[in-house]
């Protein structure tokens, strides 16, 4: 695991302390997530991923931010229900926190100086933020919810994927089997 991001100070959903040397030698996608969000839907898919390479050492970990349009509004408590109830993730979710702007937490500080560019429809989804009147971000920083790093079992981030790529994405699912194929 990469000393830089395996010794960041990280806390669960439920408040227990964790890093990403608890995950160490497993391979990770770090995601960004809300509940109030057009591609909240993709929880449906980040949790057949989880299932279907666990056995492999593989890993979605979850982090609820409400940087985008307010989009998760609720409380540890309420995150965690809706993501049960409505999607059955079982993968790991962490405290709410920022992953944009000067309050950025540290995880996600290191993994966008690591990969400052984003694979996937970014600059279509930046026009469609756009259309609704907004202001996206740019590279280094996270566009939206559901932005994807990729992290191998040497802790490095070895790719970075735009919120629209789906979890079923064949770029997204291939770079994920190289990376517990190596």
């Amino acid at each position: 695991m990469a000393a830089d991001l395996a010794t960041i100070p990280l806390t669960r959903i439920d408040g227990k302390p964790d890093t990403l040397a608890d995950h160490a030698g497993k391979v990770l996608l770090v995601v960004n997530v809300a509940s109030k969000c057009g591609l909240t839907p993709q929880y449906e898919g980040l949790e057949k991923l989880y299932k279907q390479y666990a056995a492999q050492g593989f890993e979605v970990l979850g982090f609820p931010a409400n940087d985008f349009g307010a989009q998760e509004p609720g409380s540890h408590e309420e995150i965690t229900e809706f993501c049960s109830l409505n999607y059955g993730v079982s993968f790991p979710l962490y405290a709410k926190a920022d992953v944009t702007g000067p309050d950025k937490q540290p995880l996600y500080v290191a993994l966008t100086a690591a990969v400052p560019a984003k694979q996937g429809p970014a600059e279509e989804f930046r026009e469609r933020l756009r259309g609704y009147g907004m202001t996206p971000t740019e590279d280094p920083e996270v566009l939206w919810n559901f932005e994807k790093f990729l992290v191998g079992r040497d802790g490095k981030v070895v790719a970075r994927f735009a919120p629209a790529t789906t979890p079923e994405d064949p770029e997204l699912v291939g770079a994920i089997e190289a990376a517990l194929a190596g």
